[in-house]
């Protein structure tokens, strides 16, 4: 016999929801699957590799370890909800793309939530605290010195206000500012076009996860 539903109201990326759930829905389910926010990818579902990672109440949470229905009245942000208001990418997001730190992005989104937030009560990191503030993060592909790099970066992004395109991150980005893109490529899932035949070119988790979850 299956659960009674349970009624939760929360705001996801500013929008209001109201969601008829299981009591043990977890939250990135109902992200994922309900709300058909797919950015919130699952990885080790144990909490420890940090791709699930959201922000609730402008706080860094694992997703697949909290219940939906726990969060009535919550304010809960992910990698979607972190673009700058044109629609364009956010600071983090652009810091990211300058400075190469993806590889096949999976991790990607739980780095984005989880350096936002830390960058609202740290404002100049310097690298030993960058690579503090990213530690409960895994990443299988990129070495973390350019993810350390881009956390810095987009300190200074925020710091100027805005994403500054053509801006250079100083480790791995091109002189011409063009951080490697070619005309015609595809774009990642956050608002930055792909390098044509990388690994994360077929990936496209704001429109729907072609990776295993």
């Amino acid at each position: 016999m299956s659960e009674e539903l349970v009624r939760v109201s929360f705001t996801v990326n500013g929008s209001p929801y109201d969601l008829d759930l299981d009591p043990r829905r977890l939250l990135s389910d109902a992200v994922r699957h309900d709300l058909r926010l797919t950015g919130t990818h699952v990885g080790c579902e144990h909490g420890v590799c940090g791709a699930c990672t959201v922000l609730v109440d402008g706080a860094p949470v694992r997703s697949c370890l909290v219940f939906a229905v726990s969060l009535d009245g919550a304010a809960i942000t992910t990698t979607e909800g972190l673009q700058s208001a044109d629609g364009g990418m956010g600071p983090v997001q652009q810091a990211f793309h300058e400075c190469h730190a993806l590889q096949c992005g999976f991790c990607t989104p739980g780095f984005i939530t989880t350096v936002t937030a830390y960058l609202r009560e740290h404002v100049d990191p310097t690298p030993a605290e960058a690579r503090d503030a990213i530690a409960g993060n895994l990443c299988r592909c990129t070495g973390y010195q350019n993810i350390v790099a881009a956390v810095q970066r987009a300190a200074e992004l925020v710091a100027e206000g805005a994403a500054v395109h053509g801006r250079t991150c100083g480790v791995g980005a091109t002189v011409d500012g063009s951080a490697g893109r070619r005309s015609g490529a595809t774009t990642d899932g956050f608002g930055a076009p792909t390098a044509m035949g990388s690994p994360g070119a077929a990936a496209d988790p704001a429109a729907g996860d072609e990776e295993p979850a």
